[in-house]
């Protein structure tokens, strides 16, 4: 678990390709202020993702309210380190 998100990671033991997800709930605010941590983290996953997910594996990304303020490069080593550990 990180402070900005949580991972969830599941092989779907097939060959398709990643699949990403991303959910956020109203305890953390409005729909603007939802929308916004959604936007972060599809940055977060445009940005690193293809170098670092494993092939046919559903990834949840699964917003918190500390990544609305936390600074986006410890986020992005946040994201690698948790993909690094959901991989093990």
């Amino acid at each position: 678990m990180t402070d900005g998100f949580i991972l969830l990671a599941r092989d779907r033991a097939d060959d398709g390709a990643v699949r990403v997800g991303f959910t956020v709930t109203k305890k953390i605010g409005n729909s603007v202020v939802r929308n916004r941590l959604k936007r972060r983290l599809r940055a977060l996953v445009s940005e690193s993702m293809p170098a670092l997910a494993s092939p046919a594996h559903d990834y949840v990304l699964i917003g918190r309210e500390a990544g609305l303020t936390r600074a986006y490069a410890d986020m992005i080593a946040d994201l690698e380190r948790a993909v690094r550990k959901v991989a093990r």
